[in-house]
């Protein structure tokens, strides 16, 4: 044997024990992979996951890009009545960290809910009269007023929610769960990331594909992003003179191939690319049946409100995520633009209601009437909230920054402690002076309710092992039922 021939076959071999032995691929997992896995499987779980019974079997995350003003909608504050068109204290505003847009200002003139809140429910929760929709399911959710964190800015702020850092480059919660959990459809994807905007466009952030991707895990737990325009994904249609059978001819001989390949290097990527030409053949008879709603009684999709068949719209996503979730796909993230009201908070945060508190409400009666929101966790909410001050003119402020050492989230269904309230701001709704619920900590209450203690979910990645809330985060427990 040549010395080329020799040193490439050394090069093989050590592929061949970093392949077997590195996590997600070693031993048993190869084997599964190779043969005990069959095409039709979802994706397996990691062994002895969940670590306890799980109270949600899936998830849903109606992401409101841009930051919800809590201030309007969430977390009523007489006070601001009162003391309009004054300055918020000094005291009261302290060290905080703003954005740069409003550090420097020199007044702070608050600025009043726009609409008036009411109390809904048997519960009484508070919440503005905008919206309505929401209202109406309050005694099925658990509002969250201490929200918190760390990130002024709207990419950081979405990353570090949906990554657990700022900073791009780890796996997001969907992923995770993914890769923790597995999924038992073997039609559809394990995790579905869904986009929308308002229809004026106002709100200028981009959803970038790290906010459902995969990070240092192995590509197949990344989420599978469905278009707004034309299919829903790429290739739906076999090529002209290419019949189903012979797709199917095609994709066992390419299978061969790759197994093969796995056999000889134990590259997890290469059990991805098997695993993706497995799902986009079956994706090619399961989406057009999803997408159908010719089933869907007329009642229902009116619930939704008036786009909810028009594609691409925040309505329309979420009737798609409530057929996804009773498909058996685990995670689903529909992510909606348009809650930046730097500049029009007095127009545009009523329009982002209306498109929103409808579909909102709708999935969780939807999935409450057929018997799935008891094991379904509705997580809704953004990356921050918005300033009690108002932004702009100080005379005739007109909009709202960013503000994230206090904001508003909400959640129902598996696990929930439905009808309540966790956490209270002072008179300002600017500090936390009870039960604070950090980033991490909800992260950790998310896992907690899917089954999985967080500090144990963890990926070996350039030396150090790492999760999901980093080094930090605690269940709350006025979350949990």
């Amino acid at each position: 044997m040549n010395s080329e021939l020799l040193l490439n076959q050394q090069r093989v071999t050590r592929r061949q024990l970093f392949g077997n032995t590195a996590q997600g691929i070693g031993g048993i997992a190869l084997a599964s992979l190779l043969g005990q896995q069959s095409a039709s499987a979802g994706i397996p779980g990691l062994p002895g996951l969940p670590h306890f019974a799980p109270k949600a079997k899936r998830v849903v995350c109606l992401w409101q890009g841009g930051g919800p003003s809590h201030v309007d909608l969430y977390d009523p504050k007489p006070m601001l009545q009162k003391m309009a068109m004054q300055d918020i204290p000094a005291s009261v505003r302290g060290a905080t960290r703003l954005s740069t847009m409003s550090a420097s200002y020199a007044k702070w003139p608050i600025t009043p809910p726009i609409k008036p809140f009411k109390r809904y429910g048997k519960s009484g929760i508070e919440m503005s009269s905008m919206l309505p929709n929401i209202g109406s399911i309050a005694d099925d959710i658990c509002l969250v007023r201490s929200m918190n964190t760390e990130a002024v800015n709207h990419a950081p702020g979405v990353t570090f929610f949906m990554t657990g850092a700022q900073v791009p480059g780890r796996p997001s919660l969907g992923a995770w769960l993914s890769y923790g959990l597995g999924c038992d459809s073997s039609e559809l994807p394990a995790f579905v990331a869904m986009t929308s905007s308002d229809k004026g466009k106002t709100c200028g952030q981009l959803f970038y594909d790290y906010y459902w991707g995969s990070g240092f895990l192995p590509s197949r737990y990344q989420g599978v992003r469905f278009r707004n325009v034309g299919d829903p994904v790429p290739y739906l249609q076999n090529p002209p003179g290419m019949s189903r059978d012979q797709r199917r001819t095609l994709l066992d001989d390419l299978r061969a191939m790759n197994e093969a390949h796995l056999s000889d290097y134990g590259d997890p990527e290469i059990d991805t690319r098997i695993a993706q030409y497995e799902m986009s053949y079956k994706m090619q008879a399961s989406v057009p049946d999803l997408l159908d709603f010719s089933d869907e009684p007329k009642h229902v999709i009116a619930r939704y409100g008036p786009d909810a068949l028009v594609k691409g719209t925040f309505a329309n996503n979420c009737l798609i995520a409530r057929r996804l979730l009773e498909r058996g796909t685990r995670f689903v993230q529909c992510m909606h633009a348009g809650w930046d009201q730097h500049n029009n908070l007095f127009t545009q945060l009523e329009a982002q209601c209306q498109d929103t508190d409808a579909p909102s409400a709708a999935l969780v009666m939807d999935l409450k009437e057929r018997g799935l929101l008891n094991d379904t966790l509705v997580v809704w909410g953004g990356e921050f909230g918005r300033t009690p001050f108002g932004q702009g003119d100080p005379a005739k402020p007109n909009g709202r920054d960013h503000f994230g050492r206090a904001y508003s989230m909400w959640l129902a269904g598996g696990g929930v402690n439905a009808g309540t309230v966790v956490g209270e701001t002072d008179d300002f709704a600017w500090n936390i002076t009870k039960d604070p619920v950090h980033i991490h900590d909800m992260q950790a209450t998310i896992m907690q309710l899917c089954g999985i203690n967080h500090e144990a979910l963890t990926y070996r990645y350039q030396g150090r092992q790492f999760r999901l809330t980093d080094v930090h985060g605690h269940p709350v427990k006025g979350i949990l039922a």
